[in-house]
């Protein structure tokens, strides 16, 4: 399985982007597709996810209602829709593969190389 993001940029707070991960191989054999996030001297940390079967999704607390996980099976790609965006979503985004949805970083065995979020006030 391989996984490509892209769609980072720098904006203005209050401003959108929208993060695309396009995935390769046997993807399906993974049941979940999520994105992370790390900013500058942080931790990993989640940020959403979502069940190739049946859509079911999951948010970090401080981006739900202004961030929308979404996926297109047949391009087996998951994208991540980012409004409102404020100065402390600044970070690189990784999206990522796994069995099942969890917080911990370290239940995912396939990742992406990340894209660079910039939001300035």
């Amino acid at each position: 399985v391989q996984l490509q993001a892209s769609g980072g940029g720098s904006v203005q707070a209050g401003g959108s982007l929208r993060l695309s991960c396009a995935a390769s191989g046997r993807i399906f054999t993974s049941d979940v597709m999520v994105w992370f996030r790390q900013a500058p001297g942080k931790e990993r940390e989640f940020v959403a996810g979502i069940r190739w079967i049946g859509g079911r999704t999951s948010y970090l607390d401080s981006v739900r209602g202004r961030f929308t996980i979404s996926k297109n099976n047949a391009k087996k790609t998951v994208y991540l829709e980012m409004n409102g965006l404020k100065p402390e979503d600044t970070a690189v985004y990784y999206c990522a593969a796994g069995s099942r949805v969890a917080i911990s970083s370290s239940e995912y065995l396939y990742w992406g190389q990340g894209t660079e979020v910039t939001v300035s006030s």
